[in-house]
Order: C-alpha cells, then sequence, then structure tokens
C-alpha cells in the first residue's frame, strides 16, 4: 500500500469561490453587470428616481397646460430666461447650505421645502388666481435642483467603475417614472384639471425623502467607519462656480449642457407654437378646453418620450457603454438632432415636428443622460454636489436665456419654422465640436478604456 509523501514539493493553493449572487441581482443581470450584494442596493436606488421622475412628469404635464393657455409659446420662451436669473441667487445659498449639513439633509430639506411650495399653488389655483408663469419658473427649478441632487446621492454612492456598470439600472428606474408619469397624468388632467395633480405631487415628493432617508442608511450600516463618517460630514466649502471655472473638464460639461438645453429648448418652442395654433382651430376661444387639450396633447406626446426612453435605457443603454463606453455615447443625441432639424428644413408641420421631438427627447432621457451623469464619477465629492448642481441648474437655464434670446430676435425678424431649425442646425455642429473636447478630456482623466465598463 502506497503511503501518502509526508512533504510536497509545490504548495496547493484552493481558489476562494467569488460571492454568489442573489436571485434578484440574477434577475438584473441582462440589464447591466450586477455584481454580488449590489442588487438590493441598485434596486432601491433605481425606485427612488421611479417615484421622483414620475412626480415630475405630472407636474411638467399641469406646468404645460397653464403656461400655453394663460401666456402662449412666446411667454413661455421668455419665462425661461427669469429662471436663470433666480439661480443666480438660489445656486450660492444652495452652496452655503451644504456646506453646513450632511448629504441626507441637504436632499431632505431642499426637497421638503418644494414640498411647502406647491400647497400654496394649489390654494391660488383654487383661487382662479393666474399662475401659468410663476409656477413655471418654479417647476424649472424645482426639477433642475432635485433631479441635480439625486444624481450627486448616486455618484457618491458608487466608485467610477461600479456607476459605470450600475447607472444603467438606475436611469431605467428614471426612465419608467417618466413613462408612468405621463400616462397618469393624461387621463388625470383631462378628468381633475390642473391644480389637484399638485397634491398628489406633493405627497409623492414626501414619499420620495423618504427612500432616500432609507438608502442613505442602508448605505451607512453597511460600509466602514471612514466612509459612514464621510456621508454625514458637509460638502467641502468652495464655491460652485469657482470650481467649474478653474476646472477645464467641468467647464466644457457645462458648455455641452448650454449647447443641449438651447438646441432643445429651441425645438419645443418650434412644437409649443404650432400645438397652441392647434388648439385654438379645435378648442375655440374656451381657455379650459385649450387647457385640457394641450394638457391631453403633452401627456400622450410625453407618455411616447417615455417610453421609447424606457425601451431605450432597457435594452440598449448598458450595451452601448460596454461596446463605445461612456464619452462614446456622447456623440449619439448632437447627431439625431443634426439630422432631425436638417428635416425640419423642409417639413416644419406638426407631425414630422412631434416625431422628431420624441427621438430626440427620448434619446436625452435615456442614453444621454446616463452618459451625462456618469461624466462626474470621476469628479471630487465637492464637485458632484455643488459644480455639478450649478451646471444641472444654472448653465442649465442659461440655454433657456440665449433660447429665450433666440425667440426674441426670431420674432422681431419674423423667422419661419424653417429658419429657427437652420439655426439648430448650426448649434449642433457647436455641440458635436464640445463633446469631441469632452471627449479627449474625460479619456486624459479616466483609465484608458480598452476594456470599456460593463
Amino acid at each position: 500500500m502506497a503511503h501518502e509523501p509526508k512533504s510536497r514539493s509545490f504548495p496547493v493553493f484552493r481558489l476562494v469561490a467569488a460571492p454568489r449572487k442573489s436571485r434578484l441581482e440574477q434577475m438584473l443581470s441582462p440589464l447591466a453587470d450586477v455584481r454580488a450584494g449590489e442588487g438590493a442596493g441598485v434596486l432601491l436606488l433605481a425606485f427612488n428616481v421611479f417615484v421622483l421622475l414620475g412626480t415630475y412628469y405630472i407636474l411638467k404635464t399641469v406646468r404645460e397646460s397653464l403656461i400655453l393657455t394663460e401666456g402662449g409659446a412666446e411667454v413661455k420662451a421668455y419665462s425661461s430666461a427669469g429662471q436663470a436669473i433666480l439661480l443666480l441667487f438660489l445656486v450660492p445659498a444652495y452652496g452655503a447650505l451644504a456646506a453646513r449639513v450632511s448629504r441626507i439633509r441637504l436632499i431632505s430639506w431642499v426637497t421638503l421645502f418644494f414640498v411647502s411650495h406647491l400647497l400654496i399653488f394649489y390654494l391660488f389655483g383654487m383661487r382662479n388666481f393666474h399662475a401659468g408663469v410663476p409656477f413655471f419658473l418654479w417647476v424649472g427649478i424645482f426639477n433642475v435642483f432635485v433631479i441635480a441632487q439625486f444624481w450627486a446621492f448616486a455618484n457618491d454612492l458608487y466608485t467610477e467603475p461600479q456607476g459605470k456598470r450600475l447607472f444603467p439600472i438606475v436611469g431605467l428606474g428614471s426612465s419608467i417614472g417618466a413613462w408612468v408619469g405621463a400616462e397618469a397624468s393624461t387621463g388625470l388632467v383631462k378628468q381633475f384639471g390642473p391644480y389637484p395633480l399638485m397634491l398628489a405631487a406633493a405627497v409623492l415628493l414626501v414619499v420620495f425623502v423618504f427612500l432616500m432617508r432609507l438608502r442613505h442608511r442602508r448605505e451607512s450600516s453597511s460600509v466602514d467607519r471612514e466612509r459612514r463618517a464621510e456621508a454625514e460630514m458637509p460638502v467641502g466649502k468652495e464655491g460652485a462656480f469657482a470650481l467649474i471655472f478653474h476646472d477645464r473638464y467641468l467647464l466644457l460639461i457645462a458648455v455641452l449642457i448650454v449647447l443641449l438645453n438651447l438646441v432643445n429648448s429651441t425645438g419645443e418652442f418650434l412644437l409649443s407654437k404650432l400645438v397652441v395654433s392647434e388648439s385654438v382651430r379645435v378648442a375655440g376661444e374656451s381657455i379650459a378646453a385649450r387647457q385640457r387639450f394641450v394638457g391631453a396633447f403633452y401627456g400622450q406626446y410625453f407618455s411616447w418620450v417615455n417610453l421609447l426612453g424606457l425601451l431605450l435605457q432597457m435594452f440598449l443603454v448598458s450595451r452601448i457603454f460596454h461596446y463605445i463606453g461612456v464619452r462614446g455615447a456622447l456623440f449619439i443625441l448632437p447627431a439625431i438632432a443634426f439630422g432631425g432639424y436638417s428635416t425640419l428644413l423642409a417639413y416644419p408641420v406638426l407631425r414630422v415636428v412631434r416625431g422628431i421631438k420624441i427621438l430626440e427627447n427620448s434619446v436625452d432621457y435615456s442614453i444621454q443622460n446616463t452618459a451625462r451623469q456618469a461624466l462626474f464619477l470621476p469628479t471630487s465629492r465637492t464637485a458632484k454636489y455643488k459644480a455639478k448642481t450649478a451646471i444641472d441648474t444654472f448653465f442649465m437655464r442659461a440655454g433657456d436665456v440665449l433660447q429665450g434670446a433666440l425667440v426674441y430676435v426670431g420674432t422681431v425678424l419674423a423667422f419661419t419654422s424653417s429658419m429657427f431649425a437652420a439655426v439648430n442646425v448650426f448649434l449642433t455642429l457647436l455641440w458635436l465640436v464640445t463633446v469631441a473636447a469632452i471627449f479627449r478630456e474625460h479619456k486624459r482623466r479616466t483609465a484608458p478604456e480598452a476594456v470599456p465598463a460593463g
């Protein structure tokens, strides 16, 4: 009988089994590269943004029904400029608050501050005050602040490799919420009118705050003491605008946002003018009937935008990130916009404008939005909360200011719809040049995407 040798010539290595994925993580894997221990956290974050975007699209439908019937497309365009002026004061105030409180208190307090305004608007509406312009200004500030806060929180939770893998699922929650909100608001605004929907939105925002605190508590219980202490610390003291103007990468992202919003808002102006004309043709001079027509049109329009955006988010975003990376994905939307507005040079009619805007916005809300949020993964924590918020608020609305100026000049000079489309063709060329510069800067800042993020 052979005896086992007392010693071995080579050491024996045993492979430690990789952590097993839960059933939930296995279910999410076709959508993105979700690894063991990540499933519950990313799903909760996706549900948070589902509630937030659903709420926003309810309010967005209310906004359109009020501003277009109480003012018109031109007033809507000019009101956008007022948002940028207000943000000149609000962004520094937000930065001062961020330098004094933890991230979860910042998110909670700012969101509940907006909830209180909805109750005031509802009371004004019940007393037949015309609130179209003030509400338009408010929604424009609300959506950029609260959504920017959410994505800053998501950037703070994940490392750059994690964010590239998991943001497609978070974006999926955003797309589903936007679609559900638009679908729900279509029928609700017809049945109840715009003001009762404000109360429903207020309740949903309170739910959102609760879910965000739950996600924060879950993160705090699963990380080490150092990370937990960092999460409770206020954001750094650097000013948002100073961060942006002293960092080429952040400044290029700010320019990108200005151009993106300028092109998109000009396209929305073209659509709004045609919708107002159609509402007068169909509903006559009755403001209430026109409000319901416009609300129903935009509810259906937003529903199509968000359904297509949902499908793109579900089936394409993670694959696009895998094959061409985050920075490569930035070229898709301006290329589509260039083709769309070139088409409008010849066919500036409601059906064509509606179809082009559905495609443009669905790509914006899915592929473009997820890639844009991922651009902040390689930035500092202070940049994530302060610079990102300034870019997503002030610089986004700066695009609206330029669009308001463009509408004014175009109105004075009697621009046709084709002329406005020609301006957008030129702007998309500038947009593509900016994306190319961001591509180079992002490549310099991050590890080479030889193996693109999955």
